[in-house]
């Protein structure tokens, strides 16, 4: 969601002021950031409040130019199901009602976020929404099966807002880079892994990132391991596995970060590494916004909505599984169109190292 001042009937106007909400996990934030800076761009007079987790408070301060303000949502079904600290519904309503000119909404089809976003009065509107939800002023079409980046850029061109980049931006000092690779003891080249997705299909084995880190550690590099509590068993599993294949020197030179790094310390470790090897999940995201090359093991469907953009600095391996191997439903339907099965087997298997270690050797020596 978005929302910019007191502007004109045409979306133009002088010194407005503006509000983004893009509510979600990390990837979630980074797809919307393409479309963050294309409001920033056509309104450079406005200030851009972006509604949304603390997560985003956490990250962006000084990281971008294009979000003025971060205001934290309340709990509200469909657009944030809990926070312990989370501000109050009403007083929220009380206190940020009638005060922004645009809104706009990139948090889905809209059935929750477009109630939601029209309850704070903006003079104007943009957002998605599927055929059962209320929809904004300007609207088009919710369709699952579109890259997030330029379906919330598609609605931003609804407020005028032309894109000025595809991929996210998050600000990253030379002098942070050089921190990371000195605390470290980095003294040449750094592959970063992020063991994890939040759906537990679109995640590689922990044996298959070992395998990588393996390779990576005895070819003379270090690699460092980021994720949050719930990658922990992932990232045991791969020290373990690398203790058992390769000596206590070489061993050193792993570095797990798994759940003792504050996310306001993420990009900075990810903007040191040379690659970063990862599932469709938030860090691989925010890797590409720092502008570090990435090697994503993605399932086919998901590469639709949120694979990289380009390939000379991004590599995708693909899965093509269609249907659950556990009960053979058709995997590739979309929540609302067909349950989903109760079953979490990985759909991203069937990538081996081999091709993950191919592409990571390409990207060293190319980048």
């Amino acid at each position: 969601m978005v929302q910019i001042g007191r502007g004109g009937e045409r979306f133009e106007g002088g010194s407005a002021r503006s509000r983004c909400s893009a509510v979600g996990g990390l990837g979630d934030l980074m797809f919307a950031m393409p479309a963050i800076e294309a409001l920033a761009a056509a309104y450079p007079e406005a200030r851009l409040t972006l509604l949304g987790t603390p997560m985003a408070a956490a990250l962006l301060p000084g990281r971008t130019d294009a979000v003025h303000a971060v205001e934290e949502l309340p709990v509200s079904p469909g657009v944030r199901d809990g926070g312990d600290g989370a501000p109050d519904l009403e007083d929220f309503f009380a206190r940020l009602t009638g005060r922004f000119d645009l809104a706009v909404q990139l948090h889905g089809g809209g059935r929750n976020s477009n109630p939601f976003l029209l309850r704070l009065g903006a003079a104007h509107s943009v957002g998605t929404a599927t055929e059962d939800a209320t929809p904004t002023e300007r609207w088009v079409r919710y369709v699952y099966y579109q890259h997030e980046v330029l379906r919330a850029l598609e609605v931003v061109g609804l407020a005028g807002a032309e894109p000025v980049t595809l991929d996210p931006r998050i600000v990253v000092g030379a002098d942070e880079r050089a921190a990371v690779r000195d605390r470290l003891g980095v003294r040449g080249r750094l592959v970063a892994m992020h063991p994890g997705a939040t759906d537990p299909r679109r995640r590689w084995s922990p044996e298959r990132f070992a395998a990588v880190a393996i390779a990576r550690l005895e070819a003379g590099d270090d690699v460092v391991l980021v994720g949050d509590d719930s990658d922990r068993p992932a990232a045991t599993s791969i020290r373990a596995s690398v203790s058992e294949a390769v000596g206590p020197e070489v061993a050193a030179r792993l570095h797990d970060l798994t759940a003792a790094l504050p996310l306001r310390e993420l990009p900075a470790v990810l903007a040191a590494a040379d690659v970063m090897v990862g599932d469709d999940s938030g860090p691989r995201h925010l890797a590409v916004a720092v502008g570090t090359p990435t090697v994503g093991v993605f399932w086919f469907g998901n590469v639709i909505n949120a694979g990289p953009l380009d390939r000379g600095r991004h590599r995708v391996l693909m899965s093509f599984v269609t249907r659950c191997p556990v009960c053979d439903v058709d995997v590739t339907q979309v929540g609302w169109s067909a349950e989903r099965c109760e079953h979490d087997p990985s759909f991203v298997d069937e990538v081996t190292p081999d091709r993950v270690l191919a592409d990571v050797e390409d990207l060293l020596a190319t980048t």
